[in-house]
């Protein structure tokens, strides 16, 4: 069979790989942590649960409209104006499978053949083939170190060309937990006005920030930063909902009907009655979610705290998310090839599953997430830090 060449252009996920593989060891009774997932580890809130099991015993098991039910629309409409002071329509609102979805069909709506779409590294997996699979081009600027991996407003107008038609901003980031603040926002959003370039926000982590700031979207500087930005977000991170499939996106209404459209005939609606769980949890108690916030904030001091006492790891200090994404250099240099070979033999020897900084476009550095029990992040570490002793030895 002679499968197409945009197939043949994508990777697979390296993340969802590394962890099936730790699942798959797991199932075989191996002792092995995983610190690779980007998925919380506590359970959906029994709220939200017995709002979708309500819904199915009323009969909302039916298909609704491809973008979603007007309930939870209006309720992401409140959300955005309460949070982050953005005004939108019912039009201008689309409920996705998941933020994936969402980012999916904006390329394929916005993108055509050679059109360019400028991605920061380090980066999120998906990105970049997402842009592959709408013919587009992924155009890559790194961030410097000193700017958490950020990139500037000099290095956006250094990497604009005729092709360029959009850019991505994604705060706070997977995999770094970096935050844009306002004022390099306003940078990023006046080059994007000078040369009409698209915005993509993904703000997936909004909800999931350590350091008291405020969440700033830039889709709320101005009215042209508004116009020209899609606002990408779900309910997976925040509510542990990331088997639910929900997520949702807000932008021009042409655009948005266009990806509807889309929707009406892929995927049809998202899923009725995970619809009306994600209605709950928007709208109902937000008590889990900052008891989750506050378990994530504990495990990434001490994380800190256990990283800085390993000698050669320089990890980047998450402002969000729930990631720390590792600068391995002095621990690869001479020893191992990339940070590729040093993630499979620490899952071979040590029984850890890391996802290597190649799946983010930095080859030198490794994620861990601690979306993990405190009990599973304490041996993991003491587990990466005989590895580490061992190796450098």
């Amino acid at each position: 069979m002679q499968l197409s060449k945009r197939a043949l252009k994508i990777e697979p996920s390296p993340t969802l790989a590394i962890n099936a593989k730790a699942k798959e060891l797991q199932n075989q009774g191996v002792d092995v942590i995983s610190l690779s997932a980007g998925e919380p580890d506590f359970n959906t809130s029994a709220n939200i649960i017995e709002a979708a099991h309500h819904a199915m015993l009323t009969g909302k098991t039916k298909y609704t409209a491809a973008s979603g039910i007007p309930q939870l629309k209006l309720a992401i409409i409140n959300k955005f104006k309460e949070d982050n002071d953005l005004t939108y329509t019912e039009q201008q609102i689309i409920i996705t499978n998941g933020a994936k979805h969402a980012l999916y069909n904006y390329f394929q709506v916005v993108c055509n053949p050679g059109d360019e779409v400028i991605i920061p590294i380090p980066y999120w997996v998906s990105y970049p083939e997402m842009v592959k699979l709408a013919d587009a081009v992924p155009i890559f600027i790194a961030g410097e170190k000193d700017n958490k991996y950020k990139i500037t407003a000099e290095q956006l107008e250094q990497a604009i060309t005729a092709k360029t038609k959009v850019v991505i901003i994604n705060s706070p980031s997977n995999p770094t937990g970096a935050i844009y603040g306002k004022e390099e926002l306003e940078t990023l959003a006046e080059v994007c006005n000078k040369h009409d370039i698209l915005i993509i926000s993904d703000e997936i982590y909004e909800k999931l920030i350590y350091t008291g700031e405020p969440h700033i979207s830039i889709a709320s500087l101005n009215e042209d930063a508004y116009r020209r930005t899609i606002v990408v977000n779900g309910m997976s991170k925040p509510y542990a909902m990331t088997g639910w499939r929900i997520g949702y996106a807000a932008g021009n209404k042409e655009l948005i009907k266009a990806m509807s459209d889309i929707s009406s005939h892929s995927t049809s609606n998202p899923v009725t009655f995970a619809q009306y769980g994600a209605l709950e949890a928007i709208t109902g108690p937000q008590d889990d979610l900052l008891s989750m916030k506050n378990e994530f904030a504990a495990r990434r001091d001490y994380i800190l705290k256990r990283l800085a006492k390993i000698p050669f790891v320089k990890p980047i200090e998450p402002d969000g998310a729930f990631y720390v994404f590792i600068d391995l250099t002095d621990v690869i240099n001479g020893r191992f090839k990339n940070a590729d070979e040093f993630s499979e033999r620490l899952l071979e020897e040590e029984l850890v599953a890391v996802v290597p900084g190649s799946a983010f476009g930095a080859d030198n550095f490794i994620r861990l997430s601690y979306a993990t029990s405190m009990e599973q992040l304490t041996n993991g570490l003491d587990r990466i830090e005989s590895f580490i002793q061992r190796v450098t030895a």
